[in-house]
């Protein structure tokens, strides 16, 4: 489906759906819109990565967490998060609801994001088969690695993953000590 065709849905601030949208038209106004990010660790604790196809209509060449997407309206969002990750990545993964939070991001060519992010977490040891329109490149890299690359080279990460990372790994240290 053509980035055209796709309609994102516009919430509040308690992700209320108030609307729908073409998906561009939302990243340039800027408007807040329900999405998704998966995290994915393998039994080592290394995070899987990939670098975004160049050619994306935003944010093409950086590097980022496992899947970033957006569901179609009445699609749960598990249901959205398993579907992108067949469709990006090739691969299925249990998923792990963990938290949600907003944000707002400047990207190049004037768009921006505005999203009531749901973030997801799973667990693959396995390869990847990756769509090549989405991935230009994937990895695990252990958690130091990432932090030291975004801390020194930001502009090498997507804004969205620079944002939820500190998120992500503040909520798996939480998780650890509970245990």
């Amino acid at each position: 489906m053509a980035n055209s065709e796709i309609q994102v849905i516009l919430v509040d601030e308690k992700d209320q759906q108030i609307g729908l949208l073409e998906k561009m038209k939302a990243h340039e106004l800027g408007v807040l819109h329900r999405a998704f990010s998966i995290f994915l660790f393998n039994d080592e604790g290394q995070m899987l990565i990939h670098r975004r196809a160049d050619d994306k209509y935003h944010s093409g060449g950086l590097w980022t967490n496992a899947c970033c997407s957006h569901p179609f309206e009445n699609e749960k969002i598990e249901n959205a998060a398993h579907r992108r990750l067949k469709e990006e990545l090739g691969i299925e993964s249990e998923l792990t609801k963990a938290f949600d939070f907003i944000y707002k991001a400047k990207l190049e060519n004037g768009l921006e994001e505005h999203e009531y992010d749901h973030v997801l977490l799973g667990n693959h040891n396995g390869p990847v088969y990756p769509d090549l329109s989405e991935v230009a490149e994937w990895k695990f890299a252990d958690l130091a690695w990432i932090d030291q690359r975004t801390t020194q080279s930001p502009h090498e990460f997507t804004p969205w993953f620079i944002i939820a990372l500190p998120k992500v790994l503040s909520f798996l240290k939480s998780k650890q000590l509970q245990q």
